[in-house]
């Protein structure tokens, strides 16, 4: 009996003992697509990326995803779309290499907010190398660098996939953290 107590009781502080930090991440990197789930009945979904909380979710979730992707059809243009009715996008620039778009990435730690005229409804176009600047609904930002891009024919839609480092300022300013 007694051997049990000691047991349970190392079991107990064992389990109370580990803390898990629930505080989601600021930054990382993701790959988002189109790929469509649900059925007729049902109905369909895709995977977006919500900033906030630092992981995909569906566009049927509440909240629902910050950014979601899509092509225009044409398989040379691929767009990200915000959930919101805001022009959320502007583009800070396109690099030659991925050298080049990562050294200004991480040396992006501030900007001026843009004039409203600067901000689109959609990223369009994205490529790889490419610095955006998201603007959610609440006015808080993130920067993200486009990776890579993917795009193919499809049936019964075009496939359109997205890999970006991101990094999310939740005080609402565009000062975000350098490295």
């Amino acid at each position: 009996m007694k051997r049990i107590s000691v047991i349970l009781t190392v079991a107990f502080l064992i389990l109370t003992g580990c803390k898990k930090d629930k505080t989601p991440p600021l930054s990382g990197s993701v790959t988002i697509d189109n790929n469509l789930y649900g059925n007729d009945k049902t109905g369909y979904y895709a995977y977006g990326f919500s900033f906030v909380l630092a992981k995909k979710v569906s566009t049927v979730d509440n909240p629902p995803p910050d950014i979601t992707i899509e092509n225009d059809g044409t398989l040379a243009n691929l767009i990200l779309q915000a959930n919101n009715r805001n022009n959320s996008f502007y583009k800070v620039g396109e690099f030659a290499d991925a050298t080049f778009a990562q050294q200004a990435f991480n040396n992006l730690t501030s900007l001026p907010v843009p004039q409203s005229a600067d901000w689109a409804a959609w990223a369009y176009s994205i490529k790889s190398n490419q610095i955006w600047i998201y603007r959610s609904g609440s006015e808080h930002y993130t920067k993200f660098r486009i990776v890579s891009t993917k795009s193919q024919s499809g049936d019964p839609r075009d496939f359109a996939e997205c890999t970006f480092e991101w990094v999310y300022q939740p005080d609402g300013s565009l000062t975000f953290p350098g490295k």
